[in-house]
């Protein structure tokens, strides 16, 4: 026996079709169907007819191993034995995050194969993994943003069973999880909600078409949808977190917001399951607000991807001023992103063509993620390239000093850590053609906006570009790349061994720079981490005593004299001052 339910509003009549046989269901005052079916079997297949049409699959179907077009698949969330009884979670929201696509991570592309490397991670010092979308998306590949079964796990990587063995076995490893949710926008393929209600709404605008309805007529329906998805891949999955995507692409003048109120939920559960639980938002809105306690007039939100580091990083490194990083490129930006996390704090941006974000206050450091790379950065280039490809070998290991030395929470992308050529391109699998041909020639007019020649861009649609992106496990055994790999573990041994570099209080965080010399000493606490980003030798003066002992250098231990210290080309060194 099976309860059914579905809401579907504007229905007249709805049906439960179970192994061929309809079923009819019955109605409610709020527009939900229920029925119960004895002939229905664990494991069946079943969707949902509304008006004698076809049936559709669930809105909220747990199982879709036939795909977005096809049935769903009865799931109890139950019956699977979980072994982390004793897991309490991770400190929100980690110290060191690495993020992961399921899909190229491994030859394989799939959970189980995923969690077979996990020992890697362990071995390099992470704390956490953020996964990119798992939600049933159309095809076999892709990144998981156009995600339309929001609570299933994607059949190709293993299914509900596969993510649950995953996350069991990063929690055996002292790993936790962070999934990453998509709740702006559904992707068009095998987007069938809104044929059940009011789940989209032309009062707002988004990139991706109608904005989610989180504030018009049926919209408490529609915001519990979502919030119930959030909690689900907590509880029914044991996530310890979710990374909540572009959250500046949700649109909600509710005098409770929707972040505040699922914020306000996730707190709730953690309360009653008795483990750490938290929320991870992405927003190019740099506004403190987001991760501003409730109490204090915020949304709650525990902590937040911070673009303006990684802009001002990057363009400092590559010299890259293409598209918005023509705000970035000098010292003085990267040493106000370590000090004040937003370089644009309410500071006129030329690229947007208006002032741009607000001061943070004194909220730490550990609200906010660090980064040289995430998928996002790289994906969105043109051929999908790396740091690694953009930079030479001494600025990787600066950029990644200034990453995990910075008081914000380090966030590496998966390869990042041995500097892997393989690159991150953006991949698709549509089978509707007309809708592939769209997205095929819709990435390249965006990428000639960029000065990149469109001619050059990888289709996305050919099985070959998703091939091309995946991890090439065998570099780990070549020397330049082992290096890389061995500077990254001793870089996250020094975090976690020096209480000052996993302080987020920023009122400690001290810089100084100069920019005709292309140097930055970042001070914190008795850590000085100085950089040369220039392909010369410099001198960088040091306070009286702070160069005592040299704790880590990208290059042979630079010459100190009385009150400065000669930094070699493209080095970075960290001192400790003397106790």
């Amino acid at each position: 026996m099976a309860q059914f339910e579905v809401w579907a509003p504007n229905a007249q009549r709805v049906e439960v079709v179970v192994r061929s046989e309809r079923i009819e269901m019955a109605r409610d005052e709020r527009g939900w169907w229920r029925v119960e079916a004895p002939q229905a079997h664990p494991a069946d297949y079943y969707g949902f007819s509304l008006d004698g049409g076809d049936p559709l699959p669930d809105p909220r179907s747990a199982w879709q191993p036939l795909g977005v077009h096809g049935s769903s698949r009865l799931l109890d969330h139950s019956s699977f034995d979980w072994t982390d009884g004793e897991w309490r979670g991770v400190a929100p929201p980690g110290d060191i995050v690495y993020e992961m696509h399921v899909g190229t991570f491994t030859d394989q592309g799939t959970f189980d194969a995923a969690a077979a490397k996990l020992d890697h991670l362990v071995d390099l010092g992470a704390g956490a993994v953020e996964i990119m979308p798992v939600a049933e998306f159309p095809g076999d590949r892709g990144w998981g943003y156009d995600g339309v079964d929001l609570y299933a796990p994607h059949h190709s990587y293993g299914g509900p069973d596969g993510l649950k063995r995953f996350v069991d076995a990063c929690h055996g490893r002292g790993l936790g999880v962070i999934l990453d949710v998509v709740y702006n926008h559904l992707g068009p393929d095998g987007n069938y909600l809104g044929r059940f209600g009011p789940y989209f709404s032309d009062k707002y605008s988004t990139l991706w078409g109608d904005a989610v309805n989180l504030d018009g007529p049926g919209s408490d329906e529609v915001r519990s949808f979502f919030i119930d998805n959030a909690l689900g891949w907590l509880e029914d999955y044991h996530c310890d977190g979710l990374r909540v995507d572009a959250v500046h692409a949700i649109f909600d003048q509710s005098a409770v917001h929707f972040l505040e109120e699922l914020s306000a939920r996730v707190d709730e559960l953690k309360n009653s399951l008795g483990r750490t639980l938290f929320l991870v938002a992405e927003s190019d809105l740099n506004d403190p607000r987001i991760v501003t306690p409730r109490e204090a007039g915020g949304y709650g939100v525990n902590a937040a991807w911070s673009d303006d580091f990684h802009h001002a990083l990057h363009a400092l490194l590559t010299g890259d001023r293409s598209g918005y990083y023509a705000d970035f490129g000098s010292v003085e930006q990267v040493a106000k992103a370590l000090r004040s996390v937003y370089v644009y704090d309410g500071a006129f941006s030329g690229h947007r063509g208006r002032r741009h974000g607000r001061p943070v206050g004194d909220l730490p450091g550990t609200r906010f993620f660090g980064y040289v790379q995430n998928h996002d950065q790289v994906g969105n280039r043109a051929l999908g390239e790396r740091s690694s490809h953009l930079m030479s070998h001494e600025l990787l290991k600066v950029g990644a000093a200034l990453v995990l030395t910075s008081p914000f929470v380090p966030l590496l992308f998966q390869g990042e850590e041995w500097g892997a050529s393989t690159p991150f391109c953006y991949f698709t699998d549509h089978s509707d053609p007309q809708l592939a041909h769209a997205v095929s020639e819709g990435r390249r007019r965006e990428f000639a906006s960029f000065g990149w020649d469109p001619a050059a861009v990888p289709d996305p649609q050919d099985p070959e570009t998703f091939n091309m992106s995946k991890l090439n496990w065998n570099e780990l055994d070549e020397p330049l790349h082992a290096e890389l790999l061995e500077w990254h573990k001793q870089l996250i041994r020094l975090r976690r061994a020096e209480p000052a570099l996993h302080d987020g209080r920023r009122d400690l965080v001290n810089v100084r720079f100069d920019e005709a010399e292309r140097w930055l000493a970042l001070e914190r606490g008795p850590i000085t981490v100085a950089c040369n980003f220039s392909d010369r030798l410099v001198s960088v003066p040091m306070h009286a005593g702070r160069a005592a002992q040299v704790l880590l250098t990208s290059v042979e231990p630079p010459e100190a004299r009385a009150g400065s210290v000669d930094l070699g080309p493209e080095s970075v060194t960290i001192f400790s001052a003397e106790s």
